[in-house]
């Protein structure tokens, strides 16, 4: 399984002590190979785009 698919669906913090947010889907391929995904933030509902990279940065929430 690839990375990308296997972050859709977890729930992760912006940061230590940021809001929470959860991976909805993937966007696309950026030509420097990372992926853009589509997050929920659980705070506002707002949906947003978040470099694949980030998230992995990111702590799981629990």
């Amino acid at each position: 399984m690839q990375m990308q698919q296997a972050v859709i669906g977890t729930w992760r913090r912006f940061g230590l002590a940021g809001p929470v947010y959860q991976v909805v889907k993937e966007e696309r391929e950026l030509p420097n190979g990372d992926h853009l995904m589509r997050v929920r933030v659980v705070e506002s509902g707002e949906e947003i785009e978040y470099k694949l990279s980030d998230i992995l940065d990111d702590p799981r929430e629990r």
